[in-house]
C-alpha cells in the first residue's frame, strides 16, 4: 500500500474513532435552565419558544431543559447537564443563577455557558438579554392616555434593576401623555406566583388603579382585569412577555412580546462555526427581540384605538397628534435603533427630586444594568 493510501485510511479511522462519520456535520448539545414551568405562558414559556425555533432551524442541534428550577438547585443542575446529559453548553435563563453559571465555567473550562440578564462573565462564559423597557415605554403612553383616575398599578416580581428599569419605562411613558398620574408597585417576590399576583391586582384595583401592568409569568393580572371588566368596571391592562391576550380580551390594550429564537439562533451558529466571543449581547426592538402587541396579530387591541386616537398630546418632535398616532411613531424610531428615541432621555428625576440623567445625554447601557431609583411619578421607595 502507497504512502497517501496509508494517510487516508488513517485519517478515515480518526474521523470514526472521534465520533464523526464522513459527511455528517459535527453536533451540538445544548442544555437550558428555566426558572419556571414552561406553561408558564411568561418569561420561561417564551425562552423555550425561542429554544424549539432554534432547534427548528438548525439540523445539528439537540437540546434538553430543566423547568422550575429554583436559585438555590441551578449548580446541581448545571452539574447534571454536564455530566450526565453531555452537553456542550448550557443557558441559564435567570438572574438568580448567574453566581452559580460563573462556578460553573469555572469547574468545566472545556464548556460553553450562557446567562441571561447577568453582568458577570469569564473566557468560557457569556451573557445576553432581550430587553422590553421600550415596549414598556409605549405601553405606558396607552395607560396615560386611557386612565380615568389617574392612578395606575404594576405587579412586580422582584426588586432587581430589570424589573425597575421596565417600571421606570412604562411611568416614563404615562408621563409623556398624563403628568397627573401615578404608578403604584406592589411586589410579589415570585416570579411563578399567580396567587399573589392576583392578590396585588385586587389591593390596587381596591385603592383605585384603573390600569395595571405587571412582570410575572402567569396571565393572573391580566384575568383580575378581565373579571372587573366584565363586571362593568373596565380595568386597561398590558400583558407580558406571551400573547396574553386572549385571557383578557376586553381588557388587554397592547404588551410586549418576546422573541428569544433569532438571538438563541445567532448564539448556536456562532459556537458550533467557532466565532463565539464572550460579549454581552443586548438586543432591543431593532434587533426584533423586544415587540409591541398583547398578540401577534394586533400590536394594539382593536377595542381600543378609537379611545388611543380620540386622546391629543402635544409632542416636541411631532406636533400635535394622537396617542394612536405617538405610539406608532415612538414603535417605528425604537425599530430603526436607540439613537432615533429612547425612553431614557434627559432631563430624568427620580422621585426624591434628585437629576438622574441630565438634559441632553441619553442613560448609558450601564446605567440600564444598575438602575435602582423610581422616576418621580412612581410612589413609594424601592424594597432593599
Amino acid at each position: 500500500m502507497n504512502l497517501f493510501k496509508r494517510v487516508g485510511l488513517l485519517f478515515m479511522c480518526m474521523l470514526f474513532v472521534s465520533g464523526v462519520a464522513i459527511g455528517e456535520e459535527k453536533k451540538l448539545k445544548a442544555g437550558f435552565i428555566y426558572v419556571g414551568p414552561v406553561g408558564d405562558y411568561g418569561f420561561s414559556h417564551a425562552h423555550d419558544q425561542g429554544r424549539k425555533f432554534a432547534e427548528s432551524k438548525l439540523p445539528w442541534l439537540e437540546t434538553v431543559i430543566v423547568e422550575s428550577v429554583a436559585d438555590a438547585d441551578c449548580a446541581r443542575i448545571i452539574d447534571r447537564l454536564v455530566q450526565e446529559q453531555k452537553c456542550d453548553v448550557v443557558f441559564t435563563t435567570s438572574f438568580g443563577y448567574m453566581e452559580d453559571t460563573i462556578k460553573a465555567g469555572q469547574r468545566y473550562p472545556d464548556k460553553k455557558f450562557m446567562h441571561c440578564s447577568g453582568f458577570k462573565n469569564l473566557p468560557n462564559v457569556g451573557t445576553y438579554f432581550g430587553d422590553l423597557y421600550q415596549t414598556y415605554y409605549l405601553n405606558g403612553l396607552m395607560a396615560g392616555a386611557l386612565t380615568k383616575s389617574n392612578k395606575i398599578g404594576y405587579v412586580a416580581a422582584f426588586p432587581i434593576p430589570e424589573l425597575i428599569r421596565h417600571i421606570n419605562a412604562f411611568a416614563l411613558g404615562i408621563k409623556a401623555v398624563n403628568p397627573k398620574a401615578e404608578v403604584d408597585v406592589r411586589w410579589t417576590y415570585a416570579w411563578y406566583g399567580p396567587d399573589k399576583a392576583k392578590e396585588a391586582a385586587e389591593a390596587l384595583i381596591a385603592e383605585g388603579c384603573d390600569a395595571l401592568a405587571f412582570t410575572e409569568d402567569t396571565p393572573a393580572v391580566i384575568e383580575v382585569g378581565q373579571e372587573h371588566t366584565e363586571k362593568g368596571k373596565q380595568i386597561y391592562t398590558f400583558s407580558h412577555y406571551s400573547p396574553m391576550q386572549p385571557y383578557g380580551k376586553d381588557s388587554v390594550v397592547s404588551g410586549q412580546l418576546m422573541n428569544w429564537g433569532g438571538m438563541y439562533v445567532k448564539i448556536l451558529e456562532d459556537i458550533h462555526n467557532g466565532t463565539w466571543t464572550n460579549e454581552d449581547m443586548w438586543w432591543l426592538t431593532a434587533e426584533k427581540a423586544a415587540i409591541l402587541g398583547g398578540s401577534f396579530d394586533e400590536i394594539i387591541n382593536s377595542k381600543f384605538v378609537n379611545d388611543l386616537k380620540a386622546v391629543k398630546v402635544k409632542s416636541p418632535d411631532f406636533g400635535e397628534l394622537s396617542v394612536y398616532d405617538l405610539v406608532l411613531k415612538r414603535y417605528d424610531q425604537m425599530q430603526k435603533g436607540v439613537e432615533e428615541f429612547d425612553p431614557y432621555q434627559g432631563p430624568v428625576k427620580d422621585n426624591t427630586g434628585k437629576e438622574q440623567i441630565k438634559a441632553g445625554t441619553r442613560a448609558s447601557k450601564q446605567d440600564l444594568l444598575s438602575i435602582m431609583y423610581y422616576v418621580d411619578n412612581v410612589k413609594g421607595t424601592i424594597p432593599q
